[in-house]
């Protein structure tokens, strides 16, 4: 067999050791994994350089992002989703993820809407019937489609745009996804409603599931979805079979540091310890509870700028940030400013930055990567400017500052540091 290339849909719906038999191909086969919901295992790998990560995020054209509601179980609810959608010619699923009790849910559901067609499909039933039944519903001859999670992957049916799942609670996070991902597959605007049996009864990590499903509903949402299942599961185990969990232990962003580390010493490379700018600038820089109203989301949103790198994922978050919340007030404002600075400074290793009114003062790392000698021909050149201070620091004389609009002055300095 002269095999090139192996591909591997759908790469979620298997598990590690069916993964480890096909990697006997991988000596000399390329070999592409596609999933719009990678497991926590598959993703903290890719994250850590184990595996190249490549993200397609651009719609289809024509097609809208599905309206999700969360609520719990509710027969009212039921009865004005399906005739919505009845009304308007669609068709609907209904997920019951229990075998024992799904005939029973569908005779209820008769009773709400007894002018709809129903049939219900499940892995328990014969081969021949469950293909008849779904042909059935591929061509138009049932309106309401009760089943399991079986429709999770693979099914491309433009017309059902409308998803009704029943204890969303029970189900994990990029399963959810998946099911969701069925309805909105035309240009009509398409409806997942997510039913929970007894908000008392839900876990932590059953909310914080279904807050991150309602927070991330746009297209092309996979991924940010799979970074909270990584967050709420842990990533697993590198080198066992597990796809989840460790994350208790040493927490994960400890865990990914040492990975890092230690791929990097096996691949020759030097290793530099992440540092931690500290800024001190007298403006009010931070995210108003009246703006980012829920905790979680705004205290992940302060992780997510402490760890940027880039401009270009500064300039994501912030278009991000006014999507979901509206315009920024002036203290968001400050603090993605306060960000961009920051970014800065990791770049050329300043561990401190301290702003007064006339000067700056810059506390560079033992390891930052700025030429000594460029360094010393710059502050030689603007005597006036700059001047050495003990402790590893610089002072730059700045003249006045009016913040918060001097911002930008103060990154344009931290800037020309780093061309040196």
């Amino acid at each position: 067999m002269n095999l090139g290339l192996l591909i591997i849909d759908e790469e979620q719906r298997f598990g590690v050791k069916q993964k480890e038999a096909l990697k006997k191909y991988r000596a000399l086969v390329d070999v592409l994994a596609i999933t719009a919901t990678p497991v926590p295992r598959t993703l903290h790998m890719s994250m850590m350089g184990v595996r190249d990560l490549s993200i397609i995020e651009t719609p289809p054209e024509d097609r809208f992002a599905i309206k999700s509601y969360l609520s719990p179980y509710d027969e009212s609810l039921i009865k004005r989703a399906l005739q919505f959608e009845l009304e308007r010619g669609g068709q609907i699923f209904f997920v019951h993820n229990r075998v024992q009790t799904i005939e029973h849910m569908a005779d209820k559901l008769r009773q709400l809407v007894p002018q709809a067609r129903f049939a219900v499909a499940h892995g328990r039933m014969k081969e021949k019937e469950l293909e008849a039944t779904m042909m059935r519903f591929i061509h138009k001859k049932i309106d309401v489609l009760v089943c399991t999670t079986i429709i999770e992957a693979g099914l491309d049916i433009p017309s059902a745009n409308t998803i009704i799942i029943n204890e969303v609670d029970r189900l994990g996070l990029a399963q959810v996804y998946q099911l969701r991902g069925r309805v909105g597959r035309s240009k009509e605007k398409a409806r997942a409603f997510l039913l929970f049996s007894n908000s008392s009864g839900l876990t932590k990590d059953a909310e914080k599931r279904l807050k991150a499903l309602m927070d991330f509903s746009h297209l092309g949402a996979g991924l940010h979805l799979a970074m909270h299942d990584l967050k709420i599961r842990g990533g697993g185990n590198i080198l066992g079979f597990a796809q989840s969990g460790q994350i208790s232990a040493i927490g994960y962003e400890l865990y990914l540091k040492l990975i890092e580390r230690t791929i990097a010493e096996l691949k020759g490379e030097e290793w530099h310890e992440d540092i931690n700018p500290e800024i001190n600038v007298d403006i009010t820089a931070f995210l108003p509870a009246d703006y980012v109203i829920d905790t979680d989301v705004r205290l992940n949103l302060y992780r997510r700028l402490s760890n940027l790198r880039e401009k270009s994922d500064l300039k994501a978050i912030e278009e991000e940030i006014h999507d979901r919340f509206g315009p920024p007030p002036q203290e968001v404002k400050n603090l993605l400013g306060v960000m961009s600075i920051r970014i800065l400074l990791k770049k050329v290793r300043i561990t401190r930055l301290d702003a007064g009114h006339q000067s700056l003062s810059l506390t560079f790392s033992q390891d930052n990567p700025v030429d000594p000698e460029a360094l010393v021909r710059l502050v030689s050149s603007k005597p006036g400017m700059f001047q050495f201070l003990a402790g590893n620091k610089l002072k730059v004389n700045t003249g006045f500052h009016c913040l918060p609009d001097d911002l930008h002055e103060i990154e344009k300095t931290v800037a020309a540091l780093d061309l040196v």
